[in-house]
Formats: C-alpha cells, structure tokens, sequence
C-alpha cells in the first residue's frame, strides 16, 4: 500500500463501501468518514464517524484527516434520497438533504484542496445520480445531484491547472439496500424497472466503483468536469 490517501464520504455501506475496498484494493489508505462504522473490517481502523450534515463536525474531521494523511482522492458519496412527488415534496426535508448530499461536498473539498495543490495532483469524484436527468418523486434528491453535477464542472475548470481532475459517476439502478426498501424484490415496481434496463438487470456497487477507480486512476489526468452514467443503458436514447 502506498502512502497516499483517498476519502469516501458515507462509505460504511452499499456503493459507498464498495468504492472505499476497491480504492483500498488500488493500493490507496482509505478513510471513510460515515455516522455509521464500516461493515467491512478492513475499512474500521481508520474510519471515522461523523454526521456529515454538521458542518463544524465534518470540517473538524476533514481538517484533522488532512493534517494527518497526504490525501490524494476525494470521493463525495453521501447521500439519502427522502422519494416523495411533487405533491407530498415537504421543504423541511429540502435543508437537511442539501446539507448532507451537497454542503458535506463542498466543505471536504475546500478543506482538501490545499495539500493536493501542495502535492500537484488530485481526483475528487462525485457520487451524482441518473436522477439528473429525470425521474419522478425526485425533487429533492435531483436537485441535491444536479447541484454536484453542476459543481464538478465549475471546479474542474477552476482547478485543472493545479493537476486536479473533478468527475461525476451517476449511477442508475443498483442493488443496494436502499433501493430495495424503496422497491421490495417481488413488488410489481422493482420487476418494471427491471425489465426496462437495457442490460435486463441491476447494476452492482463494485459496477460503480470501477467507474471511481477509473476517474481516480493517476493514468486518468486528462479528464475532468465529465459525468459517466453507470446505468446498464437506462440512459441511452
């Protein structure tokens, strides 16, 4: 294992662990920070807890992580979704996701940046969604990842002279518990949107931490302010 470090913001579980073992896999220390501890027992020496929807707390951690590891990699992948229609949409639930999903991003990323200026290198990677490009009973958990969609773009142009890359994987469907308990198994919801992936089956956590792996690759430095959709095909057409 090398010295250089990588961050995953809500990497105890689902698509967040599964990106925390494959960069630990790629030879990065991987800190995940989560109010959760890690399932996985590799991962729980250095995790951290943290509710990265406390800002002082999560500046606090991201700070002390940054003094102490030469981190090269940021992965933003924190998120909860609260599904509900337009209709039902309650704005006391829009404060709460945008600090978790979006303000966490900013403030991990700000704190980071000077020691990957100092060094010359860096990957921050965005956990988006395919939900930016639609879909119903989304409102909040759209606007939450069109927001670091949008943001990438804006920081990868800000920092590619400083040998900083920002990218978005968006996944589409994928088999974590999260989305089981918004589509049981055998409910007629989760056979429909089965059937309308091209591919005719859910996509995997590891599926999107080998998009991660990718962006983070030190090989990847000529791509930045891209999106790539880990979506079995939902997305084409």
């Amino acid at each position: 294992m090398s010295d250089s470090c990588a961050v995953v913001t809500g990497g105890a579980r689902n698509i967040g662990q599964a990106i925390a073992l494959r960069l630990q896999h790629d030879g990065y220390r991987t800190i995940v920070l989560d109010i959760e501890v890690p399932e996985a027992e590799s991962l729980q020496a250095d995790a951290r807890r943290v509710d990265l929807g406390d800002v002082d707390a999560t500046r606090q951690v991201i700070q002390e992580v940054a003094q102490a590891h030469p981190v090269e990699c940021l992965v933003n992948n924190v998120g909860v979704v609260r599904p509900a229609l337009l209709d039902d949409t309650r704005a006391e639930d829009f404060d709460p996701l945008m600090h978790l999903n979006v303000r966490s991003a900013l403030v991990c990323t700000q704190t980071l940046l000077p020691g990957m200026r100092q060094r010359g290198k860096g990957r921050v990677v965005m956990n988006a969604s395919r939900v930016v490009l639609g879909k119903e009973a989304r409102t909040l958990y759209s606007a939450t990842k069109g927001a670091l969609q949008s943001m990438a773009r804006t920081w990868a142009l800000e920092l590619a002279a400083d040998g900083i890359t920002v990218n978005c994987v968006a996944p589409g469907p994928i088999a974590t518990s999260a989305f089981w308990e918004n589509n049981p198994p055998d409910s007629e919801q989760a056979r429909r949107i089965i059937e309308n992936i091209p591919v005719q089956r859910m996509g995997q956590p590891e599926e999107v931490a080998q998009a991660v792996s990718f962006f983070c690759d030190s090989r990847s430095g000529f791509i930045t302010g891209q999106t790539l959709f880990v979506c079995g095909g939902v997305t084409v057409g």
